[in-house]
């Protein structure tokens, strides 16, 4: 069965598709020219009008600023920007044929070129005369984002531009209050993560359009490339990242430039390595948490503070299977698996997630701290505990473990954690690998960790 898409009804209000528009304001940085707000109109509008009739688009531009461009060329023309868990060719085929009519967009050539795919004409285009700024109905759905498959089947979430103008403004005044940024200021963004992601579009393409940022249009990876595109863009610099990426900045003697917030999202942020980016890098680490079928929905400064601080209008109902998260902006509740205690002054704390938690012999515990455990063990690199899919002949679902440990043989790893945790949850097996099966944003879908583990997975 094909996919629907929802669409905007001729009455509904309309909101800008950017704020902060004056003038001359610094909107993006592509490579290490700086675009204003009405060169990027002017390529906005130029590749809008290139597009086919559809009614929906995939998103595959790689580079930030041509990503940035396409989603709201494509919003622009009445169309949904679909945003795969991956930019892989069966991902890609699979979500064509999900939403008949559609097409794959790219800043270049495709290859494998997808059954119906665009090239966008060159970027920067050429510069006219000042272009007014467009505005979007409010229930628009401009993307369709979808999960990441890490605990299963990726699912759709539609995203209204409604939606996206409040939660923005919540990423908006979390940041320039920490920035302390006067008024008329823009602060610069540079971000490791994808723009196909939620928290990739959250924190460097809609911030740019909905607040005072201008972001940088490269995805570094590397140290020595975040050091080079953070020193392309001026001061208060904001590094978007992740904790995969974070580990390997620190573990990296190359030096930053000064920063003012760094952001990190898609994994727990062990509270050591916040307090170490902070002391190293002189900034403030704000962790975020939200999903795809969220947003991001509150902040800590995880090095500080052990609890989540609630963005405002948003509540938290636990409940048997998990949590009930409202906020005026959702079109109705969303259930998260994850299992909180709520706290006075808007605040809560996250005791886990149900499909974190394993029980084996009438003993209970949980995934994350396992996996913590099995890190803190002299040297592992990265690592990562599962629960099988498959019984054994007991009737007793094992946990197994992938670890990157170069210089560790398992049946040291093994000893080691048999003074770390209760001989229950011993993962057998246990398997060194080169690196961990993550995708671009540092997540471990269940898919490739069991195909890792291969013939023991039980699958």
């Amino acid at each position: 069965m094909s996919a629907v898409l929802e669409s905007a009804t001729p009455e509904s209000r309309a909101l800008p598709l950017v704020k902060h528009a004056e003038g001359g304001r610094i909107f993006a940085w592509h490579g290490a020219r700086a675009v204003d707000v009405t060169g990027f109109l002017a390529d906005v509008a130029t590749v809008a009008a290139e597009l086919p009739a559809a009614r929906a688009a995939i998103n595959l531009c790689e580079d930030r600023y041509a990503f940035l461009v396409a989603f709201c060329a494509i919003a622009c023309r009445g169309q949904t920007n679909l945003l795969p868990p991956s930019r892989a060719s069966q991902a890609v085929e699979e979500t064509l044929a999900a939403y008949p009519g559609s097409y794959a967009l790219g800043e270049a050539e495709l290859t494998p070129a997808p059954a119906r795919s665009l090239c966008m004409p060159p970027l920067p285009a050429a510069r006219g005369g000042a272009v007014a700024v467009p505005a979007l109905a409010a229930d628009a759905v401009v993307a369709i984002g979808f999960t990441s498959g890490s605990t299963g089947q990726p699912k759709p979430n539609p995203k209204s531009w409604q939606a996206f103008h409040a939660s923005t403004q919540r990423n908006v005044a979390a940041l320039t209050d920490v920035l302390n940024l006067a008024p008329g200021a823009i602060a610069h963004v540079v971000a490791t993560v994808p723009p196909q992601h939620m928290y990739g579009i959250e924190l460097s393409v809609l911030l740019p359009l909905l607040g005072p940022f201008a972001v940088h249009g490269g995805r570094p990876l590397f140290p020595a490339d975040v050091a080079a595109a953070l020193a392309e863009v001026p001061e208060p610099r904001v590094l978007v990242t992740t904790p995969v990426h974070l580990r390997a900045l620190l573990s990296d003697p190359t030096p930053l430039p000064t920063l003012g917030v760094i952001t990190s999202a898609t994994a727990p942020l062990p509270p050591e390595l916040a307090a170490q980016a902070e002391a190293r890098y002189g900034a403030t680490v704000l962790e975020m948490f939200g999903s795809t079928e969220t947003c991001v929905i509150a902040q800590r400064r995880s090095a500080h503070e052990p609890d989540w601080r609630l963005y405002p209008g948003v509540t938290l109902r636990p409940q048997p299977d998990g949590t009930v998260v409202e906020a005026p902006y959702f079109s109705q509740p969303v259930i998260l698996q994850d299992v909180v205690e709520v706290l006075p002054g808007h605040r809560f704390r996250l005791r886990g997630r149900n499909a974190d938690l394993v029980e084996i012999a009438g003993k209970r515990a949980s995934l994350a701290d396992l996996t913590r455990r099995v890190l803190a063990l002299p040297g592992v690199h990265d690592a990562v505990v599962l629960q099988l899919d498959e019984a054994d002949s007991m009737g007793v679902r094992r946990i197994a473990a992938l670890v990157v440990a170069p210089e560790r043989s398992e049946a040291e790893l093994l000893n080691g954690l048999r003074e770390a945790i209760d001989p229950a949850f011993l993962p057998r097996p246990l398997r060194r690998l080169d690196a961990l099966p993550r995708n671009e944003t540092g997540k471990l879908p269940r898919a490739a960790l069991l195909a890792a583990l291969g013939s023991e997975s039980g699958t």
